[in-house]
């Protein structure tokens, strides 16, 4: 049996569902769990977010696979649909659509389907998914007779950014084209809710904060009162005793500086963990820290143990968890912590705590 395991700890996700529940003030919560809740295990996630007022996945494969787990919290699809076949999808099983593009309009429209509720998007600065100001208003006429609530959103490119003048710019846009409009209101990702109470409106939907990492650069999670939830570890199945000037993995890139022992992990880039990680990413082994030492190969990966480890075969590593910050690994791998967390493949055991 495979060694790297994933552990989620759904006590540390309620405890940042209730931080981000208390920051969001009177707005509704929407969690979002999807690319399967960032690698966290999408099913056992939305079972653990019950309190949440909503959830939101990318696809509607994602939506249906929660519907046929026994899921009935209201489901908001963040990339609607875009077929007919589609659209009665997400009427039967009674999810909730963003609309986000005109041939989605024409395609309710020809429908004649009348949806509790629909999310209207807006494109403010961004230029990914979103209606343009004009369709926007065209799209919105139109839907009033299609829905019983509309919501209108858009989403923020740099809210990550202390005072960013790109963010600014796009809650002016919002607030100008839909001045007037029917709808409550949803601009804030997990960022914005946290640092722009302005943004916070009618409907938040926080992502990387309900998993313990912080979206902002400069800070981690930890620092903002979050509790990490994925904690990776695997195991050391070999150990190398080298001598100062020895080399070590593919490449030969680490030089052994000193007489060293070099552990050996069975984790590599086929288990998600980053290849370009850095020598001197930080790693604790049975608690006490280690780095990387050398490119991490497909199955494997080595750290520095030190002269003077006394760490054997079998000896837990964790990658990143409560005493390595996900966050931290993701600059040694010039990457975002997100990447990290959603690039895990199947070889990694997810277990719940």
């Amino acid at each position: 049996m495979r060694s790297c395991r994933a552990l989620i700890d759904t006590a540390a996700l309620q405890h940042n569902f209730r931080l981000l529940r208390a920051r969001a003030g009177a707005a509704k919560l929407v969690a979002v769990i999807k690319a399967d809740a960032y690698g966290h295990g999408m099913h056992t996630l939305a079972r653990t977010l019950t309190e949440a007022d909503m959830l939101a996945v990318a696809t509607i494969d994602e939506g249906l696979q929660l519907r046929q787990a026994g899921c009935r919290l209201p489901l908001l699809v963040l990339q609607g649909f875009k077929s007919a076949q589609e659209l009665l999808q997400i009427g039967s099983q009674q999810l909730i659509p963003v609309v986000h593009a005109s041939h989605q309009v024409e395609l309710l429209r020809q429908s004649g389907m009348r949806l509790p509720q629909i999310w209207l998007k807006l494109q403010t600065g961004m230029h990914r998914l979103g209606l343009a100001a004009e369709a926007f208003s065209v799209a919105h006429a139109g839907l009033g007779q299609q829905a019983d609530e509309l919501v209108l959103m858009t989403h923020f490119a740099c809210a990550e950014e202390s005072d960013s003048s790109v963010t600014n710019a796009q809650i002016e846009c919002f607030d100008a084209v839909c001045a007037g409009l029917a709808g409550s209101h949803s601009l804030a990702n997990s960022a914005a809710m946290w640092s722009l109470p302005e943004t916070r409106r009618d409907w938040v939907r926080p992502g990387i904060m309900l998993y313990g990492v912080s979206p902002f650069p400069q800070q981690s999670g930890v620092q903002l009162g979050l509790r990490p939830v994925m904690q990776l570890h695997s195991e050391l199945i070999a150990i190398q005793h080298c001598r100062r000037g020895d080399r070590v993995g593919y490449g030969q890139r680490f030089v052994c500086a000193r007489d060293t022992r070099i552990g050996v992990v069975a984790i590599g880039y086929g288990d998600g963990y980053p290849r370009h990680a850095a020598d001197g990413t930080p790693v604790l082994v049975d608690g006490a820290p280690a780095t990387l030492a050398g490119m991490p190969s497909m199955d494997m990966l080595t750290v520095d143990l030190g002269p003077d480890s006394k760490a054997q075969v079998g000896a837990v590593v964790e990658l990143w968890g409560d005493g390595v910050a996900v966050e931290t690994v993701a600059r040694h791998a010039a990457t975002i912590p997100y990447e990290l967390l959603c690039q895990l493949t199947a070889r990694v055991s997810i277990l719940t705590q």
